[in-house]
């Protein structure tokens, strides 16, 4: 039996639609610019780069409708919608065709960015963790189980305070959920309870405190949540 100096924190973890368990979160992963028009928008050329990641901390996320404390030291604070993708089974080196099968069930997340301390971090070449991996930065949906074909031609859109700020297909997507799958595999082992969110359309934009945030994928998930 293993003694520790402090009783451990709860596992994180998000609801199941149609189930009473709950999905175990242990990591998070982010794909970074896998819209061709966000790139061009944050000023990139999109047909230029193999897909690039960075983490959020498993307790950053946000479930069950809870409202999103607005965070502190930031002036500019951005909205990033984006389809998760939920592992649930473990593996290396996963190949494309394989991909699916590795796949638990999809949700919708919100990946929140200071976004005022990530172009300062940009600009002296330092790292943007805090810029994305503070608290209460990945809201999410519960998770479903859907056919990797059922997400075909599905919109992601994202309102605020109903006024849409974020419109597209997730055909749109640079790389594959596959291809994410495959690539991200090639550095780390993936394993159950990991997510990854596969990357944000255009049309990010601040929002400020109460405002209300909604959003959804068609045929998978629907969020609403305040900034507080």
């Amino acid at each position: 039996m293993i003694n520790f100096v402090f009783e451990p924190l709860p596992v994180p973890s998000l609801p199941v639609d149609g189930v009473d368990e709950r999905y175990p979160i242990r990591r998070i992963f982010c794909v970074g610019r896998n819209y061709a028009a966000h790139a061009r928008e944050m000023g990139h050329d999109p047909d230029r780069e193999d897909p690039f990641f960075f983490t959020k901390p498993a307790d950053a996320i946000v479930t069950d409708g809870d409202d999103v404390p607005y965070p502190t030291e930031t002036n500019s604070f951005h909205h990033e919608i984006e389809l998760v993708v939920a592992i649930g089974k473990d593996g290396s080196d996963i190949s494309v065709d394989d991909a699916n099968s590795h796949i638990y069930g999809y949700g919708v997340g919100v990946d929140l960015t200071r976004r005022d301390l990530q172009s300062e971090a940009k600009k002296k070449g330092r790292p943007w963790d805090l810029s994305k991996g503070f608290d209460h930065s990945a809201p999410c949906t519960a998770l479903v189980k859907r056919q990797p074909n059922e997400l075909e031609g599905k919109r992601i859109w994202l309102k605020v305070n109903d006024e849409p700020r974020q419109d597209a297909s997730l055909d749109e997507l640079i790389w594959s959920v596959p291809e994410v799958i495959a690539y991200l595999s090639r550095f780390v082992a993936l394993k159950k309870g990991d997510l990854i969110y596969t990357g944000t359309p255009a049309g990010v934009n601040a929002a400020v405190r109460g405002d209300v945030m909604s959003g959804g994928v068609d045929g998978i998930g629907e969020f609403s949540f305040t900034l507080i």
